[in-house]
């Protein structure tokens, strides 16, 4: 027998819909470029969302044609998120840190027919433009500087909206949106994602086990639209009435406590490397700013160090461990205690909170080793393998990458884990991070969050150097924290500081306490900085390029 359930399609039009009618009067605020703050509400928003999606449907953009957006977090942004789909288009979030030529190849590959730009980035688009094959590009402007000829103003684009539009007959399986990877093993590559898929996810993470998303919230997403849909923070504030604000381009750790204080912010997101920032400035002046008591810091993109979360718990601010990826819509698993944890020790507690996580639900992991899937025993080691109905099932037109999915349509995510009996999982390395000394593998993360809990390290990272005797072995790249001793004694952070040699002991005493003898790097390089991606994340390429020629004694 047939269930007798209403066709109700899951698509952004319940989304929107649902803000104006249930929270049309709770504001969304954002930081401009002159540092003024700015707010409407989501009635406002409802609005020119419609005109937006109005607007571009007369500019002659076609379903499922894409537009391309450039731009900080602001309420443009917030617009388009709602207002391409809701043409029947695509949005396309373009990462602004990308080189230019990874730039016009994402718009090129995707096909990016209308593209909407800040005017603060402006001359980051004139060096792309050149390469681009794009119809028309709408500037929003915030500086108010004069418009470069052949564009058009994005306000100018919204005034041809009658203001007289029905939505047209959107499925839920038609796609919404689309994000590249930041392309470190290899070209990016396009994830699409479906409303259905938006929808869910949105319930997903505001479930009370996962990341508790409520009309009660004051959420910033530090982490940028472009990166994950700003791990789709923007659409479910928006499903649940949450206050949201933004802090445009102004991303330091002092602009962002300011805005935390002065908004009463109570859930904030983003990388760690812009955690570490904000502890640093706590730590200097931890009288200055009145935070909200509690406020909840999801940190993914990296893994967490249980030396910031507990570094951060002394300033009553909650660290929460979360895992996901570009594939992933990006939310996949979050580290919140389970009641049988809560009677546990206070280091088994925050070794716990320094996990992956569980996975949320509707999400389905599973670790694979050589042998197959292994035991959720907390020890063996495998491949995560995710699945779900926000979990990608292949990449735009990229057949070569069908790979990455194994034959009965798992996700093969490149991490390597061990899951616990309670289900956390824990990552141990991402696959071509991981070193192989003498036939046996060991954890550059686990290394890494290791060396970053020694007060001297600002950030640390482990690479596997070729070795002639053990095939590989560990080398530790090591920047030393501003203003600690042993960075006063170098007098700079470069491989050739005077002193260095004590502090590399002292470091490797302190591993030989928590990890095997032969995990221990034999060599460490202390230097100015780390490489890092586009999204913050360590680009160990780079290291293992720069390193490669290394020498034992």
């Amino acid at each position: 027998m047939d269930a007798m359930m209403m066709d109700y399609q899951l698509t952004l039009v319940h989304v929107l819909e649902r803000a104006r009618t249930i929270h049309p009067n709770v504001e969304v605020v954002w930081r401009m470029p002159d540092r003024s703050l700015q707010r409407y509400t989501y009635g406002d928003m409802h609005r020119r969302s419609v005109a937006l999606a109005e607007a571009l449907q007369k500019a002659g953009l076609k379903e499922g044609e894409r537009v391309g957006t450039l731009m900080w977090n602001h309420y443009a942004h917030m617009e388009a998120y709602f207002g391409i789909p809701l043409s029947g288009g695509v949005l396309h979030t373009l990462n602004l840190r990308l080189h230019p030529k990874d730039l016009s190849y994402i718009i090129n590959h995707a096909g990016d027919r209308f593209v909407i730009v800040d005017d603060v980035l402006l001359p980051l688009w004139d060096k792309v433009k050149d390469l681009v094959d794009v119809e028309k590009v709408f500037v929003v402007s915030l500086t108010g500087q004069p418009l470069p000829g052949g564009t058009t103003e994005y306000e100018e684009l919204l005034s041809t909206a009658t203001g007289d539009y029905a939505y047209p007959d959107i499925k839920e399986n038609q796609a919404l949106g689309m994000c590249y990877t930041t392309g470190t093993t290899g070209r990016p590559k396009g994830v699409v994602y479906s409303h259905r898929a938006m929808v869910l996810h949105c319930l997903g993470s505001g479930l009370a086990d996962t990341l508790a998303v409520s009309q009660q919230d004051i959420m910033v997403p530090v982490v940028p639209m472009f990166h994950a849909n700003a791990w789709g923070i923007p659409f479910t504030a928006t499903f649940f009435g949450s206050k949201v604000v933004h802090p445009g381009p102004h991303l330091d750790p002092e602009s962002l406590l300011d805005l935390f204080e002065k908004e009463k912010v109570n859930v904030t997101a983003g990388v760690p490397t812009i955690w570490f920032g904000i502890l640093q400035a706590i730590q200097k002046e931890p009288d200055r700013w009145n935070l909200q008591p509690g406020m909840r810091m999801i940190v993914g993109g990296a893994a967490a160090p249980e030396s910031m979360i507990r570094a951060f718990d002394k300033h009553d601010l909650r660290v929460i461990h979360a895992w996901g990826m570009t594939e992933t819509t990006p939310l996949g698993s979050v580290a919140n205690l389970k009641p049988e944890l809560l009677s546990a020790s206070e280091d088994e507690q925050y070794a716990y909170r320094a996990k992956q996580g569980v996975p949320s639900p509707l999400v389905d992991v599973r670790a694979v080793g050589d042998e197959g899937e292994v035991a959720w025993d907390g020890e063996s080691l495998g491949e995560l393998h995710v699945r779900g109905p926000w979990v990608a099932g292949d990449y735009f037109n990229q057949p070569e990458a069908r790979g990455q999915w194994t034959d009965d349509g798992w996700f093969r995510t490149g991490d390597v884990v061990a899951i616990d009996e309670h289900g956390y999982i824990r990552i141990a390395d991402r696959t071509k991070d991981l070193v192989k000394s003498g036939g046996e593998w060991i954890s550059s993360q686990a290394l890494e969050n290791a060396l970053i809990g020694h007060d001297a390290v600002a950030e640390a990272a482990v690479i596997a150097v070729p070795h002639p005797k053990w095939q590989e072995r560990p080398l530790a790249v090591v920047v030393l924290a501003a203003g600690s001793a042993a960075e006063s004694a170098a007098g700079s952070a470069t491989e050739s500081a005077a002193g260095s040699a004590a502090l590399e002991e002292e470091l490797k005493e302190m591993l030989a306490e928590k990890f095997a003898s032969w995990w221990v790097p034999e060599a460490m390089v202390f230097a100015d900085e780390i490489p890092k991606t586009s999204t913050g994340k360590f680009q160990k390429s780079k290291l293992r390029e720069q390193y490669q020629d290394w020498t034992w004694d």
